[in-house]
Formats: structure tokens, C-alpha cells, sequence
């Protein structure tokens, strides 16, 4: 079972094929959506496949998809390995599965990789275990990817309305030198101000002449548009 669904996904990253993956490989935002069908074949509804099959695969074998060139295959995993952390009430396997997650962040190295999974496992076992140095450490990492990681898993803090380590993971980020990381810091500034304006607009008040002009932008997104731009022109 588990060969016949790699075989199925590897299918359709043959050399003849390679021309279409770009296409193929926006699932669900490009040409290509679930259920469509491409070049004959059905494009995979992967949430579907994963909560069928998450039990039957193992750990080693969830890496092994991880470790895959292709996205797809990639992101099949996360969402099986999503599933068995949201099903198990088994605390020593939620360990390991959190373990699991941050021995193959090599392999999450992509929006929609880390977008999909990361505050859903990492941030979730952070919360319930008071393991917040995890993601500090994470936003300390000299790897992108694992700061960006930090900052999606911080997520789960906001929604229970916590937002000391929103400030603290933005903070220590705040002066880097890429554009992605000026996005992030930014996105999860906004969606801390959708829980609680002011929490935004005193952080705003303290930091923001030092913020990044992206940062800036993405944090102020959804206030009112007379304040945006008093911050904007730099008048508060």
C-alpha cells in the first residue's frame, strides 16, 4: 500500500512530465486543483491520503517521503505526520514525534511545507509542555527556514491570545537582512493586532522607527488607514 502511493505521486514526476510539474506542483492555488485530473492521472487529495494512511506508515518511512525531491511527496508526509500527532493521546509518541520533526527540518525548506505543519505539531508540543526555548532557540538558528519556522509555530500562541513570545521571536529578528524574514515578523505582528490592537499598537509605539519598512507594512495592514499612515510617515 504504502509503495503503491509513492509509486502513484512519483508518477507523475517522470522526465517527460517535467515540463508540467511547476504547474502540477501548485495544487489547489495554480491550474491544477485536487481532483483534477493531469495527463490522466487524478491529482491526490493529500489530507485525504494521509489521514487514511498515517497509522500504516511508519516514522522511518514518513522521513524517508521527507527526504523525497519532490515537493509533493514532501508535504504528503507532513500531513501524515500532523495526523499522528493530533491522534495519539500517547505522550512518549507525541515526544517522539516532535523529535522526529526538528531531526528533519532539512526537508521543510519551503512556504507551503512549513505553512502546513509546523505550528500544528511544533508549536502545539511547545505550548502543552512549556517548551517555549524551542522556538526561541529555532529564531536564533542561522538557518532561514528554521526562523521562519519559529515564527509560524508562534502562531499557536496567538491563538490562545499569548503574545509575550510573539514580541520576543520578532524582536530577535527584527533587523534581518532578508526580505522573507521582514514578511514573517510583519504577518505575525498583524495577526497578533487581530487578537488585541492595542498589545500591537504599544509594541508598535516602542519598536517600530527600528522596524524594517516590509515588517512595517505587514503589521499595520488592517488598522485604521488614518493611523497606518501617521506610522508610515513616521509621525507617531
Amino acid at each position: 500500500m504504502i509503495k503503491d502511493i509513492k509509486n502513484a505521486l512519483a508518477e507523475l514526476s517522470t522526465p517527460e512530465k517535467a515540463a508540467f510539474l511547476p504547474k502540477f506542483f501548485k495544487t489547489g492555488k495554480g491550474e491544477y486543483g485536487e481532483g483534477d485530473l493531469f495527463l490522466g492521472v487524478k491529482v491526490p487529495d493529500q489530507r485525504a491520503v494521509a489521514k487514511e494512511f498515517y497509522a500504516k506508515i511508519s516514522l522511518p518511512e514518513i522521513g524517508e517521503m521527507l527526504s523525497s525531491q519532490y515537493h509533493e511527496h514532501r508535504l504528503t508526509a507532513l500531513f501524515m505526520l500532523i495526523s499522528k500527532f493530533e491522534k495519539t493521546k500517547n505522550t512518549s509518541l507525541k515526544d517522539q514525534i516532535a523529535l522526529f520533526y526538528l531531526n528533519n527540518l532539512k526537508g521543510i525548506n519551503n512556504w507551503d511545507l512549513v505553512d502546513s505543519s509546523c505550528y500544528k505539531i511544533l508549536g502545539r508540543y511547545a505550548f502543552e509542555n512549556q517548551k517555549e526555548d524551542l522556538l526561541i532557540a529555532l529564531s536564533e538558528s542561522e538557518d532561514l527556514w528554521h526562523k521562519r519556522i519559529a515564527v509560524v509555530s508562534t502562531m499557536h500562541y496567538l491563538k490562545k491570545s499569548i503574545f509575550e513570545l510573539t514580541k520576543k521571536i520578532v524582536l530577535r529578528n527584527l533587523s534581518h537582512s532578508h526580505d522573507l524574514m521582514h514578511k514573517a515578523n510583519g504577518w505575525l505582528l498583524r495577526e497578533m493586532g487581530n487578537k488585541n490592537e492595542t498589545e500591537l499598537i504599544d509594541f508598535l509605539n516602542a519598536h517600530y522607527k527600528k522596524m524594517p519598512r516590509t515588517s512595517l507594512r505587514y503589521a499595520i495592514e488592517k488598522l485604521d488607514e488614518n493611523v497606518r499612515q501617521d506610522y508610515l510617515k513616521g509621525k507617531i
